[in-house]
């Protein structure tokens, strides 16, 4: 059914990241082993590569519960305060887009990551007074698209620091049968692997196109989503056979057309684009670097022979 939830609660049942699996397991079950709290863990990379999902499987590995928050929403101290102080032993706290973290409340963490003990500034002016409050052991998991953001001090406090990679369209392939499944949707394996094939290395992308993908199969009264299936649905939303999509011809056509391949600055290419430079270096660019179609130098970006033969491409029915 629609509603039931696709995202895996076990280590064994998540599609990737083999290495991260891998260490991970270990000191999930070192931490249990001691009935110790598992260290403070970061994980960083691009959207929708599972970082939340990773962190509901440490929960359920672990047997505790988890605090979902973000870093813009915990605006003050106080708000940080409340959190921590409803966490039983053990229990996780995710704060995803961690680098937003206001500097004031991040500096207050410092001392809740390394000793569990919170201060806090109670009265006002001459009355003014520090009241240190004790915190049930907890661990952190940072989630963050924005590695070069976090400032060195937080940085250097987590234990565990992981870099999340962009997916195989192997890896997506089985992901999408996986989903397939629990979702109650017929697709064929080759199928799923063009669904893999145009999902930009991304799983979260990959189940958006699964589920749009079903809305022309269902609307075509087929009972299994087909190649031919993938292949009118991705032509419909502008993905083409490389995964790209409209911003990213767009991105590519300026870089190649406007700036004559690079290199130029990320400045220029966002002002030039209309598109806020966060978006193209968190979203974008990973994808079109993995590809070889971009290299970042210290001058700039430089699209390369294959992007260059992509954008003057004479038959644009190729690209889809």
């Amino acid at each position: 059914m629609e509603n039931n939830s696709i995202r895996p609660q076990k280590i064994s049942d998540f599609i990737g990241q083999e290495k991260i699996k891998s260490s991970l397991k270990v000191f999930i079950d070192s931490a249990k082993s001691r009935g110790a709290t598992l260290d403070h863990t970061l994980f960083y990379g691009p959207p929708g590569l599972g970082k939340t999902t990773l962190s509901g499987i440490i929960a359920n590995e672990l047997g505790v519960a988890i605090k979902h928050t973000t870093g813009p929403a915990i605006e003050k101290v106080g708000d940080l305060a409340a959190i921590l102080i409803g966490l039983s032993k053990g229990d996780i706290l995710f704060i995803d887009e961690i680098h937003r973290l206001p500097k004031a409340v991040e500096e207050v963490l410092y001392s809740a990551m390394e000793d569990f003990k919170l201060p806090i500034v109670a009265g006002s002016k001459r009355s003014a007074h520090t009241v240190v409050l004790n915190l049930n052991p907890f661990t952190l998991i940072g989630a963050t698209t924005r590695f070069g953001l976090i400032s060195p001090p937080l940085r250097d406090r987590f234990g565990i620091i992981y870099h999340l990679e962009l997916y195989t369209p192997d890896e997506l392939k089985n992901i999408v049968l996986r989903d397939s499944k629990i979702l109650n949707i017929g697709i064929t394996e080759d199928a799923a692997l063009l669904i893999g094939e145009r999902s930009r290395g991304v799983p979260r992308i990959a189940i958006q196109l699964l589920r749009r993908v079903r809305d022309f199969a269902e609307v075509r009264g087929k009972e299994k989503i087909d190649s031919e299936t993938v292949l009118e649905a991705c032509d419909s939303l502008r993905i083409d056979k490389f995964g790209l999509n409209d911003i990213d011809r767009k991105y590519l056509s300026k870089l190649v057309n406007d700036f004559r391949g690079g290199p130029v600055g990320i400045e220029t290419l966002s002002t030039a684009m209309g598109e806020d430079k966060g978006t193209i270096e968190d979203i974008i660019e990973p994808y079109l670097m993995k590809i070889n179609f971009v290299v970042r130098t210290s001058k700039g970006r430089v699209a390369t022979p294959k992007a260059k033969r992509y954008v003057r491409s004479e038959d644009e029915n190729t690209l889809f």
